[in-house]
C-alpha cells in the first residue's frame, strides 16, 4: 500500500470519528431520540387522542411491549443479515470481474 493511500485512509477515519464524536460533545444534555418517537410526537401535536391503526404483531402475541434489549437484538440481527447479503453480492461482483478479465 502506498504512503498516499495510508494517508487518505487515516484522514477518512479521522473524519468519521469526528462526525460521531462532535455532536455528542457539542450538544451536551440533548436527548438523541429515534425517528419513531419524533413522528409519534408530531402526530400527537396535530391530533390529540390519535389511536394507531394497529399494534405490532409481536407485541400482540406476547400481550405487552417488547423490552428494549430484545428490540435492539432484533435490529442488530436485521442489520447483520443485510450486511451479509450486501457483502455476498459485492464478493460475487468482484469474482465475476476476475473471471471476465481472465482470472488475473
Amino acid at each position: 500500500m502506498k504512503h498516499a493511500d495510508k494517508r487518505k485512509i487515516a484522514v477518512i477515519l479521522a473524519a468519521v470519528t469526528l462526525l460521531a464524536v462532535v455532536p455528542v460533545i457539542a450538544l451536551k444534555g440533548v436527548e438523541f431520540g429515534g425517528s419513531d418517537d419524533a413522528g409519534s410526537q408530531v402526530v400527537e401535536e396535530i391530533e390529540e387522542g390519535y389511536e394507531p391503526w394497529f399494534t405490532p404483531v409481536l407485541e400482540t402475541m406476547i400481550g405487552g411491549e417488547i423490552p428494549g434489549e430484545v428490540e435492539s437484538l432484533m435490529f442488530c440481527i436485521q442489520t447483520g443479515i443485510g450486511v451479509g447479503i450486501i457483502a455476498f453480492l459485492m464478493g460475487r461482483f468482484v469474482e465475476r470481474k476476475k473471471w471476465e478479465n481472465g482470472g488475473n
